[in-house]
């Protein structure tokens, strides 16, 4: 029997990955931003998915609004506080297959210093073999979070009503990962 730690390791392709969120503006719009640098690991047996187990860290100093003043404001103590919270992690702890076939992620996301339970709505993409000869495997995951319950409570009240910044942060990754391929056991060095 197999465990855990027997499963091939999958590395996400950063090229074609991301990391994405949107929340709400002033009301009535929406921003988007991205992390662009992170790291991840995925365990994953390909015949039962709920097997899988995601190991994933996110530098909060990489957050890209595409606006630089807004980017600094973001790495600032009133948001996520770079300097004394430099990443965020994601760990899972189970994966439970829905009756549409498609899966769920549970695990516990680390942010701001505050560690809770997130659950991740999940697509498997299912797996392709690249023109080099590796395996990847494609995933969608989607999750809704409130901001405020990992202390990210700063705001401005707006003078005709309503706030500068939702609560509600909705969150878009899309993975593509490498499944990596074990050195040769007693190889030449």
């Amino acid at each position: 029997m197999t465990t855990k730690a027997d499963l091939p390791v999958w590395t996400p392709d950063l090229v074609h990955s991301s990391v994405g969120f949107t929340v709400r503006h002033m009301v009535v719009s929406k921003v988007r931003g991205k992390f662009s640098r992170w790291t991840g690991t995925i365990l994953m047996d390909e015949h039962d998915l709920t097997r899988t187990q995601v190991d994933v860290a996110i530098e909060t100093a990489s957050v890209d609004t595409g606006v630089e003043q807004r980017d600094n404001h973001l790495r600032s103590a009133d948001f996520f506080d770079v300097e004394k919270f430099p990443a965020m992690t994601y760990k899972s702890t189970r994966v439970e297959k829905q009756k549409d076939g498609s899966l769920r992620l549970l695990g516990d996301l680390t942010l701001h210093g505050v560690t809770r339970p997130v659950a991740l709505d999940v697509e498997y993409a299912g797996t392709q073999k690249d023109p080099w000869g590796g395996m990847r495997a494609g995933f969608s995951a989607r999750t809704t979070l409130d901001r405020k319950e990992f202390g990210l409570v700063w705001n401005q009240l707006l003078e005709a009503g309503g706030v500068a910044v939702g609560d509600k942060v909705e969150i878009d990754i899309e993975i593509e990962a490498v499944k990596q391929v074990p050195a040769a056991v007693g190889a030449a060095s």
